[in-house]
């Protein structure tokens, strides 16, 4: 599977992805780390990518949505952005909102409801 292929699958497979520098748990840049804790403060799980533990995905990324840095935030498939514009919808209690519809439109329905 080519590079693109599995950003595109990492994107449309999880309701909420980060693609960050390190982990939520060892981040490796200030911005992703601050952007991973936006996201945990929402309470919903979401799913990351450690772009340093793969080159091809951290020479990669920036073509796919023609976005040049990292952390890069994706919401039900689409791109929201990165530190700043991620930050800012937190802090306007938006960010809580996109991610709690993303993974319940991810979630199938229950059966005979």
């Amino acid at each position: 599977m080519d590079v693109m292929e599995r950003i595109d699958l990492a994107v449309k497979e999880n309701p909420v992805v980060i693609f960050m520098k390190g982990t939520p748990q060892l981040p490796m840049c200030g911005y992703s780390s601050r952007t991973a804790q936006a996201l945990a403060a929402t309470g919903v799980e979401f799913a990351y990518v450690n772009v340093l533990t793969d080159q091809d995905i951290f020479q990669n990324l920036p073509r796919y949505r023609n976005w040049p840095t990292f952390p890069q935030v994706y919401v039900d498939g689409e791109l929201i952005g990165g530190h700043d514009i991620t930050m800012e919808l937190y802090q306007k209690g938006e960010l809580k909102q996109m991610v709690e519809a993303a993974v319940a439109k991810s979630k199938p329905e229950a059966a005979g409801a």
